[in-house]
């Protein structure tokens, strides 16, 4: 399923790990009107987290951007994504572990798969990380929205050890380096 946009906006699709952590990271950000968690990139239809989360799908936790590209450009999406999480660890995040964990850019078109292999090729040129980058490029096939616990889950749970012991690091490193770029309602938020 694509999510519908308004007229200028375009989409983009990452799985960067768990989904909880993207979407809270990615909804933060000038230009973007919305975030959905999801799973993308498999083989059966409407899947649920618990299928998933079995490994037998093919899918990943992944998240769908509706953004403005005159206020945020899609290079700047993907230099977020490529900071917030490990793009070295084949199917890992952190403690989290399997193939719905693993680093990949959904293409939506030509330009979208142009400007990811260029981003990534420049990363390893310049050897920003340690190890190889493992990140895939696939071209988007579906999306299948995430179960409605899953929507927003740091807001709704900011107190839970997941959100305290992974998601809120991870929220701290986007404000120091894209400060500007996070909305003023979020930069309040994190200081709380």
């Amino acid at each position: 399923m694509l999510v519908t946009q308004k007229t200028n906006n375009e989409i983009a699709s990452f799985g960067g790990g768990c989904f909880w952590c993207t979407e809270a990271i990615f909804k933060r950000l000038k230009g973007v009107s919305s975030v959905l968690p999801g799973y993308s990139g498999g083989s059966i239809e409407n899947p649920t987290y618990e299928q998933v989360c079995e490994g037998t799908t093919g899918h990943a936790e992944a998240i769908q951007i509706e953004f403005d590209p005159s206020e945020i450009a899609y290079e700047k999406l993907l230099e977020v994504f490529f900071y917030t999480h490990d793009p070295t660890t084949p199917n890992q995040q952190g403690n989290d572990v399997g193939e719905q964990y693993r680093s990949v850019v959904f293409y939506h078109s030509a330009k979208q798969n142009d400007i990811a292999q260029k981003f990534i090729k420049d990363l390893e040129q310049e050897k920003v990380f340690s190890r190889p980058i493992v990140t895939t490029i696939e071209p988007f096939k579906n999306f299948y929205i995430a179960e409605d616990y899953h929507k927003s889950y740091f807001e709704k749970n900011k107190d839970a050890p997941y959100c305290t012991y992974v998601i809120t690091p991870k929220l701290k490193k986007l404000m120091e380096k894209f400060g500007e770029e996070v909305r003023d309602e979020y930069k309040i938020r994190l200081e709380n």
